[in-house]
């Protein structure tokens, strides 16, 4: 949350006894620390202003203070060390190297200025704003380079590295009715789980956010509220083959067949795993391994996710991070993610959103119809309030509410607030819902992020208003690293 306004008109150099017009100004130092302060020429460099962390992005600090019209100089006190952010207009002094910003008054205009009004010497001043064309551009030698080392790296790893020191995998019975296998992921919260199928004697599929969403969807065309009798009645198999004919899956007799399940083995590379998963464009996908050739008694050995991978690219690279350029990149300038258009700019992917009072059978036929695995909540400024994520159904097994509710009478607003007192879903991480970034934010920032577990996707806000300006998921960033 925004701190205190300060007022730091005393620090000005202005006539005294004249009224001074006063423009509260944002200073924003989006790069991480434990204590950051602001001191300036308008505080006679002698006063350290606190910056307040901004609420649900940790590492971005802010403050506003009142300033008089007329260029201004300022550095950053970050754990002990003075800083300045080179993303913004700076000049090297005799104090060192400084940001500046200039404040309009009335009839005032920035080439007014002159170096010796700013008493610097070596006068340079670099904008760097990175919406601007300014921004310096990857060559292709070091994209490709980057994405040659990734490559490498994911080739000669296996998903046997993925495997967690102990933990557990849930399977379900495929013959489990969908109520039940529904209680048991909200439950467990877990977001999605394997199917077995006894009498096949193997793994036959999953079941995951998506299918419950559907069903719902389904069982909710009636037009009357659903009922405990209509989820007891439909089994897991059942739905899998209702789905198949749904989406006109059928095998060479005319059968409805369900899609044959992905997944992949302990000693399959990372580099297949991730292609895997984007192209089935699946959450996870089993690692199941069978001693024997006909691939009869396996076992399930994890679920693979992206995140997962993320996480191994992260500890190879952490200490020889200059290895890859591409990391250093901000992500306004990259090719990554679905972004808010401009004005005057089109845009073949737009963004969804939602507003809280929308029904959660709009909210859940936009998930479908635009094929996302989650949609920022924003209000009427477009600032965001929350996320609904399709895991966020499993909130609806909570106290039985979808025997007691109607889609499309419930709001989104409504259906969130079913899960604030469940235990933490999946998808919450440091007791956030909602992960945020900045566009400024580089691409190694983004990544050390969204590799954190339960962490599916980062919304790109503004500072200080957190309006919405995109959002990056994880399966974008892998479709850049790979260059797909």
């Amino acid at each position: 949350m925004f701190g205190s306004t300060v007022d730091t008109s005393r620090g000005n150099s202005a006539a005294s006894g004249q009224q001074q017009l006063l423009t509260p100004t944002r200073f924003v130092w989006p790069y991480g620390g434990r204590r950051v302060f602001l001191s300036g020429s308008f505080t006679r460099w002698t006063e350290h202003v606190p910056m307040s962390p901004l609420e649900g992005c940790p590492t971005v600090f802010q403050v506003i203070c009142n300033l008089t019209p007329g260029y201004h100089q300022y550095k950053f006190y970050v754990d002990g060390e003075w800083r300045h952010d080179e993303h913004q207009p700076f000049v090297n002094a005799n104090g060192g190297v400084m940001n500046t910003i200039f404040i309009t008054g009335p009839d005032m205009a920035p080439a007014a200025f002159s170096p010796s009004n700013m008493d610097v010497d070596d006068f340079s001043q670099r904008v760097a704003d990175p919406s601007q064309d300014s921004i310096p551009r990857m060559s292709a030698v070091d994209l490709d380079m980057s994405r040659h080392r990734i490559s490498a790296l994911l080739s000669n790893r296996t998903a046997y590295e993925l495997l967690p020191e102990s933990g557990k995998v849930i399977a379900l019975d495929v013959n489990l009715p969908v109520k039940q296998a529904f209680h048991i992921l909200y439950e467990q919260g877990i977001p999605l789980a394997p199917l077995w199928d006894f009498g096949k004697g193997q793994f036959v599929g999953v079941l995951g956010p998506l299918d419950f969403i559907l069903i719902l969807r389904e069982l909710g065309t009636h037009g009357s509220n659903l009922t405990e009798e209509e989820l007891e009645t439909h089994t897991v198999a059942a739905w899998k083959e209702g789905k198949a004919h749904i989406s006109r899956q059928y095998d060479g007799i005319g059968r409805p067949y369900p899609r044959p399940l992905v997944q992949v083995g302990p000693y399959d590379n990372l580099k297949d795993v991730a292609l895997k998963i984007l192209q089935n464009k699946v959450a996870a996908v089993p690692v199941i391994y069978s001693s024997l050739q006909d691939g009869s008694y396996p076992q399930l050995l994890h679920l693979a996710s992206l995140s997962g991978i993320l996480k191994c690219i992260c500890r190879y690279f952490r200490h020889s991070s200059s290895s890859l350029p591409i990391l250093q990149q901000p992500i306004c300038s990259i090719p990554l993610g679905t972004w808010v258009p401009r004005i005057g700019e089109s845009s073949s992917k737009p963004l969804a959103t939602l507003r809280p009072h929308a029904s959660l059978g709009s909210a859940l036929s936009l998930l479908v119809q635009a094929g996302v695995s989650s949609i920022p909540v924003v209000d009427d400024n477009d600032s965001l309030i929350d996320i609904y994520s399709r895991s966020d159904i499993t909130a609806l097994a909570k106290d039985k509410a979808y025997a007691q509710i109607h889609l499309d009478d419930m709001t989104v607003h409504q259906a969130l607030q079913l899960g604030q007192d469940a235990s933490p879903p999946y998808g919450i991480f440091n007791g956030q819902r909602c992960h945020m970034c900045l566009r400024s934010d580089s691409l190694g920032k983004v990544i050390e992020r969204l590799a954190n577990p339960g962490v599916r996707r980062l919304v790109i806000v503004e500072a200080g208003s957190k309006r919405v300006e995109g959002i990056i998921s994880l399966s974008d960033v892998f479709r850049f690293l790979l260059g797909l």
